[in-house]
């Protein structure tokens, strides 16, 4: 038996799993015999070892996440080496899954009615599952379905509740992480109208769904369903009586186009992963998985009605039944089949490298030269010259069938109903009559005959985009309020015409960014900025964007015109930031950097100007110059989408002063006018838009206070004068206007001030009372206000800063390095960098998604727990709980701590 294991080859399967996949190397770690297994007695020993591990005395959920873990332990190593096929291994995958859900079938129903068994309650699996294709990181896409009269129940209990409670057990013992990981992810959006229906139905009731009201793209869906789990019978029951909306006798030329219109809604919806390259999407890109998916499909279905030879739900057994029925080409499916084989392969070697739920080549280079080597390859470029043929040939054959032509809505009811159905839309005939509205041409951008041409010419590819997004008709909405309010549309139709790639930045926007949907209304031009790839690059430094905005000296540019052209640049660049996040191009910190640095450079240029005009009629002050501290979010470089601008206006030299212009002034009357300019710059609407709002009641005295003060005044007030919350307000300042030396010198006065000897106990005593003050006055406006709720942002940035004044660390304005320092000091706990990262993330985009600091519309909680690191929105909910905990914790040890040094 040894003598045919091919040991040279795992060896260097098992080299390429510890030095190019993490997740394998701890699995190797943990399952130490399986390798040996492999050694000694080949893929199928090891397969067979790895069922065991989930029969050891565990609890269910255990033993379920050890055998699944074990099992892609086993045949990645056994993929890794060549003795395993692409079809060994998805079906051994979809059987480990079969066999998760069974388990956990039974033991949900044994868990609430002792004894039972899963009569009346079963599980459908649709996807790569139901045709046992699953990869190793894949969801599994299933629908559960009862019976009420045979379903076990609790006494009194109705059936549809006792179901659902069932459905929710199965979801946790699959999906829930514990100290193994989880076994599988649970998708069950394809199901019958998702969005309204509970996670488990009664039989009949989906019978009848599928009878007459189920949209098209379903009966593709359906070539792959499959009883896994539960009350065989019931399954095989409902199969049988849908078989008629799946497979129908009459030849189906109509699916050609039902098909091809959810392939063209991806492509479009994933036009920036199409070219083959760092970054090429497997599964959803131009000549990737899914056209050669769909291309069996769309031959099933037109055929498959009157031979049933074609049914086969695997899609290499699909190719090659199509080829033998003599109904695709030889070659065709020779091309496909390969290319198909491969694709799987890379996209299982990016899923081993970490266990997660990715089809992209990575975008860095490290990243893809890892995936490369854990393949077998050198590098790389080796990888994208193994696929480059195929994905070409893939796209080739897909393209031929789909055509390329033209295409217009059609105009009839019906027709157009049907149209918007196969394009996602849950309800056709509300789209249809928004559709009917537009072609009317009552709105000013479409009253010319130009226009409407081009409104018809971009809205197929509009329209198809705005279908894939999670509420449709809540997109197309928002779009009407763009038509409405266009006064020409001409331009921005034909932009949309001209770049398809635009129609899915656009309806993702309108589906999930109110914020940037109401001000892509209000300014349809701010699209025009994402044309350019670099829109969705970081922000430049701020000396980069200072060049970007400054005046056009050569163009004899005026101080208004500055004014209009800087509001839409900024704009234009705090859009194409939102956009990144709303598009997963960028991490929210990253972006609230990015949102810094271009207020930064507006501050600037705008200042620059307002001196420049005002110096024009008054002349300066001798010996004297403005500075700009900027405080809060500003000085801490991590402002929102929504962030205000909180400034302190200060001037150096003598307070006593005039100026040496025409109309001469006194220094304070001088620079408290000056700044007025400056804030009327940064704040006031013009033609072009409202730029920030500014808030200066930081400065001393509050609103009381002069404007702008002298910086001896500043330094002599904040020394004498100043409260503990202008103390902790200071931690976070930043100056952000003015000559080196002139900054140089603010900054030498805050440090002074901050570094002063003082009195802790009393400094904890102030903050603890600020804060109890806040809560009081300023409550939180819900669960979800990530700044003012307990353990919140507010307390940790209290809980900080005074810390920070008390020890003498951490005194930067940059709250991670703040954080940094307290923590390298033991002064927090290390999780709390992580708190803070977490609700800063959520803060960021709930500022574009939920501006009312309310819960997210459902569509876009996954978005939202995606783009702070976390793989759903209980995920992420969990996480947000914890962290507050983590806060609430460290602001009361802080506040309640005695008030000497040793016990701050």
């Amino acid at each position: 038996m040894a003598a045919t294991v091919d040991v040279p080859n795992i060896n260097n399967a098992l080299a390429r799993a510890r030095d190019h996949s993490p997740y394998l190397r701890l699995q190797l770690e943990t399952f130490p015999d399986i390798p040996a297994v492999l050694i000694e007695k080949g893929a199928d020993a090891a397969i067979l070892a790895a069922a065991g591990k989930g029969e050891a005395d565990l609890p269910a959920a255990a033993a379920i996440r050890r055998e699944r873990n074990a099992f892609a332990l086993a045949l990645g190593l056994g993929d890794l080496a060549g003795l395993l096929p692409l079809e060994r291994v998805v079906e051994e995958l979809s059987d480990l899954a079969d066999r998760c859900l069974e388990r956990a079938v039974r033991m949900a129903i044994a868990e609430r009615t002792p004894g039972a068994t899963p009569e009346g309650f079963v599980i459908l699996a649709l996807g790569k599952h139901g045709s046992r294709e699953l990869n190793y990181s894949s969801d599994v896409d299933l629908i559960f379905l009862f019976d009420p009269e045979r379903l076990p129940l609790k006494p009194r209990e109705e059936p549809g509740q006792g179901a659902v409670r069932i459905g929710q057990r199965i979801i946790e013992l699959l999906q829930k992480r514990d100290g193994d990981g989880y076994a599988f992810r649970v998708d069950l959006r394809l199901r019958p109208s998702p969005e309204v229906t509970p996670i488990a139905l009664p039989v009949n009731a989906a019978i009848s769904y599928y009878e007459s009201t189920a949209l098209p793209w379903e009966r593709a869906a359906f070539i792959r369903a499959r009883v896994v789990a539960g009350d065989k019978a019931l399954g095989a029951y409902f199969l049988d009586a849908i078989h008629p909306f799946v497979w129908r006798r009459s030849l189906d030329y109509g699916a050609l186009g039902e098909i091809q219109t959810i392939s063209r809604r991806i492509r479009d919806h994933y036009a920036q992963g199409q070219a083959l390259g760092p970054g090429f999407d497997l599964k959803r890109g131009r000549g990737g998985i899914r056209e050669i998916e769909f291309f069996a499909q769309i031959h099933q279905l037109i055929h498959g009605g009157r031979e049933p030879a074609l049914r086969a739900p695997a899609t290499l057994d699909a190719l090659a039944a199509l080829r033998d029925a003599g109904r695709i080409p030889g070659d065709e499916a020779a091309l496909l089949s390969d290319a198909y084989r491969l694709f799987r392969t890379i996209e299982h070697r990016l899923q081993m490298v970490d266990d997660k739920q990715t089809h992209s080549l990575p975008v860095a280079a490290d990243a893809l030269t890892n995936v490369a080597r854990l393949h077998g390859l050198a590098d790389g470029s080796d990888l994208l010259a193994l696929m480059q043929e195929p994905v070409a040939g893939v796209a080739a054959i897909y393209g031929r069938l789909s055509g390329q032509e033209e295409r217009r809505l059609p105009r009839g009811v019906e027709a157009l109903e049907a149209q918007l159905a196969a394009f996602g839309f849950p309800d056709p005939a509300e789209a249809r009559q928004r559709i009917e509205g537009w072609r009317s041409g009552k709105a000013r951008s479409l009253r010319t005959n130009a226009a409407m041409e081009a409104f018809e010419a971009m809205l197929p590819a509009l329209i198809q985009a705005l279908g894939t997004a999670p509420n449709p008709m809540g997109a197309m909405n928002r779009f009407d309020d763009v038509v409405e309010r266009l006064p020409t549309g001409v331009n921005f139709y034909r932009l949309i015409e001209a770049r398809p790639a635009l129609t899915d930045v656009l309806a993702t926007l309108l589906s999930h960014a109110p914020v940037l949907a109401d001000q892509l209304g209000r300014r349809p031009q701010l699209l025009d900025g994402l044309i350019d790839d670099t829109a969705f690059l970081p922000a430049p430094p701020v000396e980069r964007l200072i060049a970007a905005f400054a005046r056009n000296e050569r163009q004899g540019e005026d101080y208004q015109m500055l004014l209009d052209r800087v509001r839409r640049r900024v704009n234009e660049r705090r859009f194409a930031l939102g956009a990144q996040l709303m598009l997963a191009r960028t991490d929210p910190l990253e972006a609230a950097a990015g949102y810094a640095r271009v207020a930064e450079a507006a501050i600037q240029v705008l200042a620059d100007a307002a001196v420049a005009e005002f110096e024009a009629v008054h002349g300066k002050v001798p010996g004297s110059e403005l500075l700009i501290l900027g405080l809060g979010r500003l000085g801490g470089e991590a402002l929102t989408h929504a962030s205000d601008l909180d400034l302190v206006y200060l001037f150096t030299g003598d307070y006593g002063a005039r100026s040496d212009g025409g109309k001469p002034l006194g220094a304070t009357d001088y620079f408290n006018r000056l700044v007025r300019r400056i804030s009327a710059a940064l704040s006031v609407p013009t033609a072009a838009g409202p730029l920030y709002d500014v808030d200066t009641r930081l400065r001393p005295s509050g609103e009381d206070g002069l404007l702008a003060v002298s910086l001896a005044s500043f330094s002599a007030y904040q020394r004498d004068h100043a409260w503990t919350w202008e103390h902790m307000a200071l931690t976070r300042a930043r100056p952000v206007y003015g000559s080196p030396a002139g900054r140089a010198a603010l900054k030498a006065a805050i440090d002074a001030v901050l570094s002063a000897p003082r009195d802790v106990e009393r400094l904890v005593a102030d903050a603890a009372r600020m804060r109890a003050d806040m809560a009081r006055h300023k409550p939180p406006s819900g669960p979800f206000d990530i700044k003012l709720g307990r353990g919140g942002l507010v307390d940790l940035e209290f809980a900080v800063q005074t810390l920070a004044l008390g020890y003498q660390t951490g005194l930067r304005p940059q709250l991670p390095a703040a954080i940094t320092d307290l923590a390298t000091a033991g002064l927090v706990p290390p999780d709390i960098m992580a708190a803070h990262r977490l609700l800063t993330g959520m803060l960021v985009m709930f500022r574009l998604v939920s501006p009312n600091s309310a819960e997210p519309a459902e569509a876009s909680r996954p978005l939202v727990a995606r783009a702070c690191g976390e793989e759903s929105w209980d995920a992420l909910l969990a996480a947000h709980d914890a962290a507050r905990q983590s806060i609430s914790a460290l602001w009361d040890r802080v506040s309640g701590a005695r008030a000497d040094e040793e016990k701050l």
